[in-house]
Parts: C-alpha cells; sequence; structure tokens
C-alpha cells in the first residue's frame, strides 16, 4: 500500500479538498496508470452529496479518467509502460455470472466493483476514483485509447459516451432512421454527434429554442421545441428511436407520442420517479419505454474505436483541481458546454 495525493470530501455538507488515500500495491494483473485528466459527471455530484443514500465517506469521485502506464503486471498481455489507457466507472465484476460472460459487467449478478464508493475485492476497502494522481485497475477493466484523438477531450467518454452509444448501437441505429435525443447536456450533446455518425436523421427535442443553433453545430439535422404543440403534433408517429438523457423527474408522455409503432425510447438520464405514464400512450402503437446502464468492457472499447475511426470526442472546458467545488456548481446550474474535464497536472504540482 502507499498513500498518494487526491481530491474528496468528508461528508455531503462539506466541500472536497486535498487529501491523502492509500491505493493497493500492483498485483501481477494490475496496470498502474499515472491520471493525466479525468472528467467531471453529474454522478460525481450526486455521490458527493449522498443523494443516492449510499455514499461511503471519504469519497473521492472520478469515473472518467484518461493517462499513461506507469507499469504492467508480470501477467499483463495487452498494456505496457508508456501506452495512452482510460478507465470508466467500473474496475472490477465478478466475471463469472450470465451477465459478466456476454460482456455485460455493469449488470454483473454479484454486482460490479465502481471506480469510487465500490468495495474492492482484494483490500475489501473501499475504491477511490479519479480525482487523484494515480489509480491501479485490474488488466481487464483498462481500454485502449485511439491516439489520434485530443485526450483531454476523450475523458468523458468513458461515462457520458458509452451511456450514450450503448442503446444507440444495442437498439441498432442505422442510416436513415429518424432519432430524437431528447435533452442537450453532457449526454445530449454526445448522443447527436453518435447518432449523426451512425447515419441517422438527428433531431434534437429540447425546451429550449436557444440551444438550438448548438445542436445544430453538434450535427443535428434539425430541433423540435418540445413546448410547441402544433410542432410535436407535425411529428407524432414518426420517430423510430428517442434517446431520453433529460437528467430529473420530467413528464415523458408527450415524447412517446413521437414515436412510431413498434418503436422505442431509451431512458439514460433520470435515475429517480418520473411523472405517472399514461398507458395509452404505450398500449396504442406497441410502443416501449426501456433504460441502459453504461455498457460492459468489449462495447466501451468499440464506443472509443468508433470514435477513433469518426473523429469523435466530447465538448469540454478545462479546469485545474482547484476549481472542482466551484465546476460542481455549475454543473448544477447546467453552466458547461458540455462537460468539465480536471488537468491532473494541477494536483500533481
Amino acid at each position: 500500500m502507499k498513500e498518494i495525493k487526491a481530491y474528496g470530501t468528508e461528508g455531503k455538507k462539506e466541500e472536497l479538498k486535498e487529501m491523502s488515500i492509500e491505493r493497493r500495491d500492483i498485483l501481477d494483473n494490475d496496470v498502474h496508470i499515472d491520471i493525466l485528466y479525468c472528467g467531471v459527471c453529474h454522478s460525481d455530484i450526486h455521490a458527493a452529496k449522498n443523494d443516492w443514500k449510499n455514499t461511503t465517506y471519504p469519497l473521492v469521485p472520478g469515473h472518467e479518467i484518461i493517462g499513461k502506464v506507469i507499469k504492467a503486471g508480470e501477467k499483463v498481455e495487452n498494456f505496457k509502460e508508456g501506452d495512452l489507457v482510460g478507465v470508466g466507472c467500473m474496475v472490477d465484476s465478478c466475471q463469472k455470472c450470465d451477465a459478466c460472460e456476454n460482456d455485460l459487467e455493469q449488470f454483473c449478478e454479484e454486482g460490479m466493483v465502481g471506480t469510487y464508493n465500490g468495495k474492492n475485492k482484494h483490500t475489501q476497502k473501499q475504491t477511490f476514483g479519479g480525482y487523484s494522481t494515480d489509480i491501479i485497475v485490474k488488466e481487464d477493466f483498462v481500454l485502449k485509447i485511439p491516439e489520434n484523438l485530443e485526450i483531454e477531450s476523450v475523458a468523458p467518454l468513458l461515462c457520458a459516451g458509452i451511456t450514450t452509444f450503448s442503446p444507440l448501437n444495442h437498439w441498432g441505429i442505422k442510416k436513415g432512421d429518424k432519432v430524437g435525443i431528447v435533452g442537450l447536456g453532457g449526454l445530449g450533446h454526445m448522443g447527436i454527434k453518435f447518432a449523426h455518425a451512425m447515419g441517422a436523421e438527428t433531431y434534437m427535442i429540447t425546451t429550449s429554442p436557444s440551444k438550438a443553433e448548438d445542436a445544430k453545430k453538434l450535427g443535428a439535422d434539425a430541433v423540435l421545441i418540445s413546448k410547441e404543440e402544433k410542432e410535436m403534433k407535425e411529428h407524432a408517429g414518426s420517430f423510430d428511436f428517442l434517446l431520453n438523457t433529460v437528467p430529473v423527474k420530467h413528464d415523458i408522455n408527450p415524447y412517446l407520442k413521437l414515436l412510431k409503432r413498434d418503436s422505442t425510447m431509451v431512458m439514460v438520464g433520470a435515475i429517480e420517479p418520473l411523472e405517472p405514464m399514461n398507458g395509452g400512450n404505450l398500449i396504442m402503437g406497441r410502443k416501449r419505454v426501456a433504460g441502459s446502464l453504461i455498457g460492459g468492457i468489449k462495447e466501451t472499447q468499440e464506443m472509443l474505436d468508433f470514435c477513433g475511426e469518426n473523429n469523435i470526442t466530447c465538448d469540454v472546458e478545462m479546469i485545474e483541481m482547484q476549481e472542482i467545488n466551484t465546476a460542481f456548481e455549475r454543473v448544477t446550474d447546467n453552466d458547461v458546454k458540455y462537460r468539465f474535464v480536471i488537468d491532473m497536472k494541477s494536483l500533481k504540482n
């Protein structure tokens, strides 16, 4: 075990501050990573504030990690010193249940081990995330980063990217499909980029007309203002797929009316109760509401490779580690386009 520098919080009402944490010794199948950049996810804020009632303190957030390999364990086959790598939302799973055997570690029947606020299988202690100088991760949960991409803008792909890529990929979005991305934020802006790159006729669906110009710059073919009843009626029954990225409780009934028969809306943002849903909006058209959680390691690598081939990264604002509390406030106020990324040199100096 060794002590390293990190930024974390001691309680839900406490700001994040510099602290020391312990990292376990490297094992034969581990990769030791020097963290260069770490994205700031809204989940980091929820965890820090104990919004989901499952936080163990002290908490060190961060699950959108980009770094370089310092050392690879003796049995590591796919990584070597100096490689550019990433770590996302999970660092371990049972790797033997049906979900894990089908490359769906995020649905591990014993529970995936979160990059932070999880339980380390080796030490039985809490996992600490990427708001830190370095991290040691099992090889099976380390990802290869395409080196043609701007690496600081790659960091949020490890959560925001895979969260939106996975449902579009799973539901087979293809050229000619009419796809709506509901909500323009950290998730929504990536949904637009992916749907566009997959060849779909991509609509940004938003309550805010002011977001139309940005949406089109990101790749949206058109913008649909959900508050405009006439516009919504014109598009009723016309969408092949909707990706709903809204992160808070809201009324999904207006969006269900947009779906074609036998089509699906997938929820990826709101991990909480929604407004009551009218069953008729499903029954009259055999429509579906589904959910999706990040993606497995195999699919996450596929997403990164897709990004490398199509030159896709996140739109980011760079910050120093010492600015994290202000960044949390700005994320809560939707005052970022569209993800913060921490330059970890600021913690190491």
